[in-house]
């Protein structure tokens, strides 16, 4: 039986999300280091208008909840993060550098907003099959970007193709269309260009072979060579995220519990649905001690 830590992707953002850090974590004197006096103000509603922000705070946070709970003695044997949830993923595995992941999310982060400023972003479409939804993008200039559970697609594109769609789902019997709060059109062949450059960066930096198992978001699969970890954290803003492979994957590789590392509790819920058996918490809103209990039912189980 195993425990795998999950990071999520950029929506689950907000103000103030790194005040409330573990205060024995080094975390953010790391991040100053690297960032500078930028690394003070991440976390302002001003600065979480840029995707830059978003996603050095996503990993930042998720980097400091993983490593406040191996202090307590709950240690992955899986990671898998979404979307920008992969940067903190590879750090907790060993794989990436936390200075290096700094680095590389700042550019990702750069790289994606200058390729799409304004006008893009994502749609949650919740209560149709994956068919439904690709029937209805065709043609609409707008891509399947995750498949998050088997009746929740998020669609990318421009704000008014979206808008589109979204009223046809709505009409076809969907339950919710929802523009999300991402200001770029990700994972789909839009972002191929930025990924090329960002894949070009990692030339620059080494990573090691993980220490637990890394799991694929974008793919599903399991990644054990660092030049594949590397692919993967490059390429995975142009590529479709597959969430409900990925955590259908983890179970059937003995995963037992799922615990999300902040903010928020949305990968916990997506989790259920894929699970055919074991425990999903968010790390936000439960205490170390309860995670600490439901980690050692796992251990006693193997």
């Amino acid at each position: 039986m195993k425990i795998l830590f999950t990071f999520p992707g950029q929506g689950t953002q907000r103000a103030g999300m790194l005040r409330t850090l573990p205060q024995d974590s080094d975390v953010m004197a790391r991040v100053r280091a690297v960032l500078g006096a930028e690394a003070d103000d991440l976390d302002t509603e001003e600065a979480l208008k840029h995707t830059r922000a978003v996603q050095l705070c996503l990993l930042i946070a998720g980097v400091a909840c993983a490593q406040e709970l191996e202090r307590n003695g709950v240690v992955p044997d899986m990671v898998c993060g979404l979307s920008i949830g992969a940067f903190p993923a590879a750090v907790v595995a060993g794989a990436l550098s936390f200075e290096d992941a700094l680095r590389l999310v700042t550019l990702r982060g750069d790289l994606m907003e200058q390729a799409y400023p304004q006008g893009y972003g994502l749609t949650a479409i919740t209560g149709l099959q994956l068919n439904q939804v690709e029937s209805l993008v065709e043609g609409s200039g707008t891509y399947i970007a995750n498949i998050n559970a088997e009746q929740q697609i998020v669609i990318a594109g421009r704000d008014e193709d979206m808008a589109q769609v979204a009223r046809r789902a709505l009409a076809s019997g969907a339950q919710k269309a929802k523009q999300l709060a991402v200001s770029v059109p990700s994972h789909c062949a839009l972002l191929a260009e930025p990924a090329r450059k960002l894949q070009q960066a990692f030339a620059d930096v080494t990573l090691a072979r993980p220490r637990c198992t890394y799991l694929s978001g974008s793919t599903a699969r399991v990644a054990w060579q660092p030049e594949n970890i590397a692919e993967d954290l490059a390429l995975n803003m142009s590529r479709t995220v597959r969430w409900r492979d990925a955590m259908v994957a983890a179970n059937e590789r003995e995963v037992r519990l799922a615990i999300e590392m902040p903010p928020g509790s949305v990968l916990t819920g997506l989790t259920r649905q894929a699970f055919r058996e074991g425990e999903m918490v968010c790390a936000e809103n439960n205490s170390v001690a309860l995670i600490q209990r439901l980690a050692e039912r796992v251990k006693a189980a193997r």
